[in-house]
Formats: structure tokens, C-alpha cells, sequence
């Protein structure tokens, strides 16, 4: 008794199968095969028999895949980042070695206490320390911060006393690229208002939206600068640290107290704060012997500039002249915040914004990371459309009928719905890997249900109604669908174990494709019986075919006698089989070992980061003028379309380092950014005195690593013990790399030639005079760190009041001669320098003055631009970048055998990748196992 005798309740069913099977009653012919008799219905039995319950289910699908497709976030990647920190401290004037040894190296300590650190580097320059703390995946962000700013509560004891702020850390990745990028410009307003605006009325309102992190200004704050005469100072008999010492105390601004009356109160407002240049000018800063006030302005020149007179910016956009004042903001996400979302809400603000900027000032977006987000994601939806389309022609072609092709596109769509929905229940996004497994997974989504109509036809072209045929098909294979279907989502499951960071990354797209399989299997199994039963036409032995049917099967007929024939000889000759065999598994070995491997291939994103590179100790008039050809150079380019240039900004970069944003014409309108770098690089390298690095930003970057990507997008760091050690390794190894040939470019962050003054300070005969050591690092401190004697205090920001020399006072080594520091002892004495000459002091209420010269001596010597440890060692990190077509795989490899060869005379120095090459490393270690796993 067949499947559909057995159901006597299932009226509507029988019914139907007794009409569509009436027309046939008289003429059916046997069966041409003996069909296997099948018992009951499988799995799919209760959704064919219950019709309106499979397709109240599939309008839920269908509702709930809608629904949720405009609810996925949209990103590059899935949002998976390492918890980062960045901390920063500033400690005007200090040398590299100093803040390295009295920053860096007390943080560190504390910061190696941290659990879940993975890695800490640091960066010490000139007046600043950059400390980058990575952690595991595990922890999150939130812990990640307390504990950091727990550590530097205790590290606070052991920093210097002296240091104008304590250590201040941001939740973000210095390595990660902005979100968006804005720009002010103005031709009337000044460098210190334009800034103000860009601080106070943008930046601020940007830094409480929701994902972000921080907002970089790249711009230079206001400040009342005060340049001090030696001469003049000398002549009235004051030091520097007189001139300090009387600026704090001829301005103050703190609370009084009140009066208390019988009926009122009185607030104190005392005016102590100077606020302006003008209060500055006329501040008494001492009285000479005749009691006769001594003005601010008779030694010194006092105006309203800028905080740090190094930096120069410039902006240029093609077809606008450039500005007079310009500053641009960087907006940066938190980790794991979305950029489209980011950049979305940023963009919203923009009428807000413009309404509350007056007239003079430009206001212009200048790039938008989202726009290549979901450019990129839209292109990988074309790609699924085009593949869905292709799938369906090709299954129009080979099952000949448009009926029987609607079956298995039908399930195709559902499984995509169903596989989205899901998707949405784990928190997943729309990006390039999903998109790329659903696109991946088009191909298997329709097997299923293709072997189930295939069944269902054979078994009515032999006998069977359509309706029976269904029953029996689901009873027949509906569990070797649902194995088939499990299985090729197996093969899958070892993506969901990669290590690390790319495990993280590449688990969305294991996952969806697994979910997209194994939706289609139930597709398969529901409602694809139940279309099988109700629209597929009845089927007997020589019925008559469809146009595209009959074509079809001819043509498979010939495809199967030729492949009989080739079989017959290929069987005549069995003992083929073993070298054929032999043959695939050494041709597999040959070019699995020899195509070139690489990670994520940068694309075009149509932004271009550089850096150009001027000898050391070069001075900022000298990296002004090289900016300026660098400008010249790049707009002679006609592939930029806007680009902005920053030069003495010391705490992204060493003073003699500029930084370059490139943003580049729509795609259409100029070549591939491969050939407009190594353009740029040729022409920006032919000026002298400069090397230029290029880097094309990623479309789809892992924001991965504590170590910069200044001078390039990979990195190989090498650490010891030992620094000496350390650095004879990195010129060792430097000159082995420049003889690869597939680097576009390749430095190291080793600059140790850096011209340093050395100051010895003459103990014995500073005591005979009265002058303690700290005078004299108090004195230089103050003429030339140009570090800030005070804060004005105003409702919307903070300005400081910058004292320091004049430039042509401090511009030599024989400056110093200049300098005057006081005598503890009093009466008049006079002494003789080692410039030769006799000094004398003035006397009455003014204390001996003694000429630096005489207690010290100086020495012109060289040093390190900046240095930098990993996990508190002394380290060394070269970046480089890759030629078109070149691997990184072959490039590792490069690197580990030239570093080999160097190890075995320094086996305390190690070396490890960094960034997006350590990923690398750890991905190509893990392949062949996870390769054997899914076999």
C-alpha cells in the first residue's frame, strides 16, 4: 500500500491526486523501470500534507528576512578589533633618551602588570612619549581602561615631578585609518581663531556622538608667546628663572572667599588673571636700584601666536587657491564601533555645524572611509545578483521547463531570507566576507532542491502521479538530502577555529555560509515537496518535451557517449591511475608551495598615505622649505584631486618627518593607484635632501598592531636586551633587505645620527659660585623647552603662556654664552668664563648673576631621533612596502632567512612581524591543518 493510501484524513490530497491522475486512467503505461517501493514519507511528509501551515512558515521566513536585511549593520569587515590604548605624555624640551628613561620606561613597568597585555611599544621623541597597549581579543575595552589608568596612578610617583600633565590615553587604534576627515579653511581669520572653532564649536560636538573615540585636530592652538632678550635680561640684572618666577606671580586666577553681611553676601571676583597679550607687555617684572619698574615688554617681545611655531600645514584642493588658515580633524572609532554608523552620524551633523560657524570659515568634508565601505559591499552585491541570475539561467537550461526552474529558484531566495535572519540573531553585519559566502553559497543553496525534483520527475516519468511521486521521493531521500546537507556544512567548521584576530574575522563568514547550507537543506526539505505536488506538471513515458528540453537532453546524451567512450580506454588502462594520481599530488605540493600568498590585497581605496624623510636634526625653516616643493610636486599631478601636508607635528612623527594625505580622482578619471605611487614617488624622491614613502590606504583593513604604519603597511620589529646589540642587527639587516627586489620600499625607525649639544655642568666650580644643578636645568628649562609658565583659565578652552628666548638667541651652540643663572652667594665678585672676559654683577637688592659658560662646558655630539622599545626592551622596527604582484608571503620569507643568517652573533636580539603580517604568519602555520580537518 503506497504512501498516499495510508493517509485517509488527508482529504484535499487524495482528492487532487485522484483528478490530476484521472486523465491518465486509460492509457498509463507501465512503468519502463521497476520502481523501489518506499515506506512512509520522510521528513517532509507533514509539510506537503499540511499546506497552509508550510506556507504561513514561509511567509514568515520571507517577513522576517525583510525585516532584518535593513537592520544589518554595514561594514568593511566583520567588527572584530583588538582592545587598543594609546597614552601620551608631553614633557617640553626633554630629549628622546630622557623621556624614554623618565616616561616611557616607569609606565612600561606598570603597564607589563596589566592582565591580558599582549603587547606595549613605545615611541619616546622630543618633548613626547607615545605608549600603544594591545590586549587579548578576551578583554574587553571597558577593563582594558580601568586598568590602565590604574597603572598610571601608581607609575605617578616615579615620573617627574616637574611634568605639566599627567599621562592622558585614548581607547584608540593609532594604527586604525579615520573614519571621516574634515577640513576648515579660512582667508581671513587666524591660525589661533580658526583653531578655536575647529576645538571648541566641531570637535567637541563630534566627540559625544556614539562610536567614537576621539578627534584628532591637526591644527596648532593658540598661545601668548613670550621671547625673552639675554642681553636685556643680563643688563638689568635677571635670569630667566626671575622672569618665570615674577610671570606667575603678576598673574592668578583662583576664588577669594565672600562677605557676609547683615542682609547680603558678596562673591570675590578678584581679577588676577592676565588673559591678553597687552596685560602681559606692561607686567612689572622687577625694579631696577632706583626702584624704577621693569616692564615685561623691556626684555622681552610678547604677541598672541600659536602653541608650537614648528608645525606647518597645507591644503590644497584642485581648482581652489590654498587658504591662509586651514585645520583639518581626524575622526576616529572606538574598537568595535561600526564606521558606516560612525560616519553617518558625523554627517548628519553637517547642517548643525555650518549653522553655528560664521561666514569666513570654509567648511568641507575632505574623505569618507564609509563611502569605500559601501562601495565595496555594493560591488559584492552586484556580484551576488549576477550569481543568482547565472545560477537560475543554467538550471533553466538543463531542466528545460520554466515550472520545474521555479522550484529551485524559489528555494534559493528563502534560503538567502532565512540565512539573513539568522544572521541578524548573532549580531552579524553586511560586509565583504558575509557577502562573499552568501555569493559562495549560491551554488550549493540549489542542490538540494534540484536532487529533490529530479526524483520526483523520475518517478512520474515512470509511472506515478506527481502527487505520489512526491510522497515517495520524500520518503526516499529526504534523509540523504538532510546528510548531504550536514556534510558540506562540516567542511566549513574548521574556518570557525582559525587562531587569533583572522579566526575572529573569518568566523562571520564560516558561520553564514554553514547557516546559508544548512537553510537550504530545510528549504529542501519543506517547502520545495510541497511545490513539487502542487505546480509540477504530470509526467509519463514519452510525454511530449519542452523546446529547451528536448535540446538539453540531446546534448547531455552526447556529453555522456563521449564520456562512455573515453571511461572504456581510461579502464582498458587501469594502471594509469597511479602515476595520474602521483602527478595531482606532486602538481598540488609544487604550486601550493610556489603561488605567492598574501593576506587581503590593498584594492584602491583612492587615499594615499606618505611620509617624506629629511636628514636628521634638520630645522623646521629647512623641512618648511622641503614641504613646500613636496606641495608643488603633488599638485602636478594631475590623478590628486586634494591632499594635505603636515610638517613638525612631533608628536605623530619625528621633527624631521613630514606627513602626507593624498586623495586621489574618481576611479574613472585616472589610473590605477599602483602606477600613480610609484609616479609620486619618483617624482617626490627626485628632490634633494628627501625620501618619500608611499602607502596606498586599504580598502579593507585589519586594524591590527601597536607598532606604526608611518613609513609602510607591514612591519618587522626586532628587540633585545642588549640595545647595542639591537642596533647592530638593524644595520646588518637593513642593508640585506634593501637587496630584495620585490620592496617598494623599505626603512627602519633607527635614526641614531641625530645632532645632539651636550652640556657638562662643572660641579666644583658651580658649588664655588653658589649655583646648584637644578638652577641650571631650571634656567635652560626655561629659555629653551618653551615649555609654559602658565594657563590662562576661559569658558571654552585653555591657552598657554609659552616663555623662551628669542629665535637668534637660541639657533647656535654659542647661544648658550647668552645665559645668566644666579649666585645663591651674595656680594660682587666677578669671574672669568671659559669664553673669556670678566662679568660683573649688579648689586643693591639684585642678586649676582654667574655666566653659564663658566660652569659648564658643551660638545657637539650625535644621538637617537627617537627611541623605541617593545614590551619595555629596546627595539627597532623596519616597514616596508610591496611592489604590484609581489607576495607577502615570499617577503616573510625573505626577512626570517636574511635575519637568520645574522642571529646566530646576537642570540639575545629576536625578531617578530608585526600588524597585518604577524596575521599572516599565523593563518599560513594553521592552513594545512585546518586543510586536513575539513578533508
Amino acid at each position: 500500500m503506497n504512501d498516499a493510501e495510508e493517509h485517509d484524513g488527508e482529504r484535499e490530497v487524495k482528492d487532487r491526486d485522484r483528478v490530476r491522475s484521472k486523465r491518465f486512467a486509460e492509457d498509463q503505461p507501465e512503468p519502463t523501470v521497476k520502481l523501489v517501493p518506499v515506506e512512509g514519507s520522510g521528513l517532509s511528509g507533514p509539510f506537503i500534507r499540511r499546506p497552509v501551515m508550510t506556507v504561513l512558515l514561509t511567509l514568515s521566513v520571507i517577513v522576517a528576512g525583510l525585516a532584518t536585511y535593513g537592520k544589518l549593520a554595514v561594514n568593511d569587515l566583520p567588527a572584530v578589533d583588538y582592545p587598543v590604548i594609546q597614552v601620551t605624555c608631553s614633557y617640553p624640551g626633554a630629549d628622546p633618551t630622557t623621556m624614554a628613561n623618565n616616561i616611557a620606561t616607569p609606565l612600561e613597568k606598570q603597564f607589563l602588570q596589566i592582565p591580558g597585555l599582549d603587547i606595549i611599544t613605545s615611541t619616546s621623541t622630543q618633548s613626547n612619549t607615545s605608549l600603544t597597549l594591545q590586549f587579548v581579543l578576551s578583554k574587553s575595552i571597558t577593563d582594558a581602561a580601568t586598568d590602565v589608568q590604574a597603572a598610571i596612578q601608581r607609575a605617578t610617583g616615579k615620573l617627574p615631578i616637574d611634568l605639566p600633565s599627567p599621562p592622558t590615553f585614548t581607547k584608540t587604534n593609532p594604527n586604525d585609518q579615520a573614519v571621516y576627515l574634515l577640513g576648515l579653511l579660512s582667508d581671513t581669520l587666524t591660525d589661533w581663531d580658526l583653531y578655536k572653532y575647529a576645538s571648541t564649536v566641531v570637535a567637541q560636538r563630534i566627540n559625544i556622538l556614539p562610536g567614537v573615540s576621539q578627534v584628532n585636530i591637526y591644527g596648532v592652538q593658540g598661545a601668548i608667546r613670550i621671547k625673552a632678550d639675554p642681553s636685556a635680561l643680563a643688563t638689568r640684572g635677571l635670569t630667566m628663572d626671575d622672569l618665570a618666577s615674577a610671570i606667575k606671580a603678576g598673574t592668578v586666577y583662583s576664588g577669594a572667599g565672600q562677605f557676609d553681611g547683615a542682609h547680603r553676601t558678596f562673591v570675590l571676583q578678584p581679577n588676577g588673571q592676565i588673559d591678553k597679550a597687552d596685560g602681559y607687555r606692561n607686567l612689572i617684572v622687577a625694579r631696577n636700584p632706583n626702584g624704577l619698574p621693569v616692564y615685561l615688554r623691556d626684555v622681552a617681545d610678547v604677541y598672541q601666536g600659536v602653541q608650537d611655531e614648528r608645525i606647518s600645514r597645507f591644503f590644497w584642493m584642485r581648482g581652489f587657491n590654498p587658504p591662509h588658515a586651514v585645520v583639518v580633524l581626524a575622526v576616529s572609532r572606538q574598537a568595535g564601533a561600526n564606521a558606516v554608523e560612525v560616519a553617518n552620524s558625523v554627517r548628519a551633523l553637517f547642517p548643525e555645524l555650518r549653522a553655528s560657524l560664521p561666514g569666513s570659515i570654509m567648511f568641507t568634508p575632505i574623505f569618507d572611509r564609509s563611502q569605500t565601505i559601501v562601495n565595496s559591499a555594493n560591488e559584492v552585491k552586484w556580484t551576488l545578483i549576477i550569481a543568482f541570475i547565472l545560477v537560475v539561467m543554467v538550471i533553466y537550461v538543463f531542466l528545460g521547463r520554466a515550472t520545474d526552474t521555479l522550484i529551485p529558484a524559489v528555494a534559493l531566495p528563502m534560503s538567502l531570507l532565512l540565512t539573513v535572519a539568522v544572521m541578524y540573531m548573532l549580531d552579524f553585519s553586511i560586509n565583504n566576507l558575509t557577502l562573499m559566502a552568501l555569493t559562495l553559497a549560491i551554488g550549493f543553496l540549489v542542490d538540494d532542491a534540484i536532487v529533490f525534483l529530479e526524483n520526483v520527475v523520475r518517478r512520474a516519468e515512470h509511472g506515478e502521479s506527481i502527487v505520489k511521486a512526491t510522497f515517495n521521493s520524500a520518503g526516499e531521500i529526504s534523509f540523504t538530502i538532510l546528510s548531504m546537507t550536514l556534510s558540506l556544512g562540516a567542511v566549513f567548521i574548521p574556518l570557525v577555529f582559525i587562531p587569533g584576530l583572522l579566526g575572529r574575522i573569518f568566523r562571520e563568514f564560516s558561520v553564514t555560509i554553514i547557516v546559508a547550507i544548512l537553510a537550504s537543506g530545510l528549504v529542501s526539505l519543506t517547502l520545495t515537496p510541497l511545490m513539487c505536488a502542487r505546480i509540477l506538471g504530470e509526467r509519463r513515458a514519452g510525454h511530449k518535451r519542452a523546446w529547451m528540453e528536448r535540446h538539453t537532453s540531446n546534448f547531455i546524451k552526447r556529453v555522456i557517449a563521449a564520456y562512455g567512450r573515453v571511461l572504456d580506454k581510461f579502464l582498458d588502462r587501469a594502471w594509469l591511475t597511479v602515476p595520474i594520481l602521483l602527478a595531482c599530488i606532486l602538481g598540488l605540493w609544487f604550486f601550493f608551495t610556489h603561488l605567492p600568498f598574501t593576506l587581503i590585497p590593498p584594492g584602491d581605496s583612492g587615499f594615499i598615505r606618505g611620509v617624506f624623510i629629511a636628514q636628521e636634526g634638520s630645522s623646521p625653516a629647512q623641512m618648511r622649505a622641503f614641504q613646500a616643493q613636496v606641495n608643488q610636486k603633488i599638485q602636478a599631478d594631475p590623478a590628486v584631486g586634494q591632499f594635505f601636508t603636515l610638517a613638525g607635528f612631533s608628536s605623530r612623527s619625528a621633527l624631521s618627518q613630514g606627513l602626507m594625505f593624498l586623495f586621489l580622482k574618481p576611479r574613472g578619471e585616472r589610473p590605477p593607484i599602483d602606477q600613480i605611487i610609484l609616479r609620486l614617488q619618483k617624482s617626490i624622491g627626485s628632490i634633494p635632501g628627501i625620501t618619500a614613502v608611499l602607502t596606498p590606504q586599504p580598502v579593507l583593513q585589519i586594524s591590527v598592531g601597536a607598532t606604526s604604519q608611518t613609513q609602510g603597511q607591514y612591519a618587522y620589529t626586532i628587540s633585545g636586551i642588549v640595545p647595542q646589540d639591537v642596533y647592530d642587527v638593524a644595520n646588518q639587516l637593513l642593508k640585506k633587505l634593501q637587496q630584495f627586489k620585490g620592496f617598494a620600499s623599505v626603512r627602519s625607525d633607527y635614526y641614531h645620527d641625530t645632532p645632539n649639544l651636550r652640556i657638562d655642568i662643572n660641579r666644583d666650580r658651580a658649588a664655588t659660585y653658589g649655583v646648584s644643578t637644578s638652577a641650571i636645568q631650571s634656567l635652560m628649562r626655561n629659555a629653551y623647552s618653551q615649555n609654559y609658565v602658565y594657563l590662562i583659565k576661559e569658558p571654552d578652552d585653555q591657552y598657554q603662556v609659552i616663555l623662551e628666548v628669542k629665535d637668534k638667541d637660541r639657533a647656535h651652540p654659542g647661544d648658550l654664552d647668552d645665559l645668566y643663572v644666579r649666585s645663591s652667594t651674595s656680594g660682587n665678585f666677578s669671574a672669568s668664563g671659559s669664553g673669556g672676559g670678566t662679568i660683573a654683577t649688579t648689586t643693591g637688592n639684585m642678586t649676582n648673576l654667574v655666566p653659564l659658560r663658566v660652569v659648564t662646558s658643551t660638545k657637539e655630539v650625535i644621538g637617537p631621533q627617537a627611541v623605541n622599545h617593545l614590551n619595555q626592551f629596546t627595539s627597532v622596527t623596519f616597514n616596508f612596502n610591496l611592489l604590484p604582484n609581489v607576495a607577502i608571503g615570499d617577503a616573510t620569507k625573505y626577512i626570517e632567512d636574511a635575519f637568520a643568517q645574522i642571529h646566530p652573533n646576537y642570540p639575545t636580539v629576536r625578531g617578530i612581524f608585526q600588524g597585518e603580517t604577524l596575521v599572516f604568519q599565523q593563518l599560513f602555520r594553521s592552513l594545512p591543518l585546518l586543510l586536513l580537518a575539513a578533508i
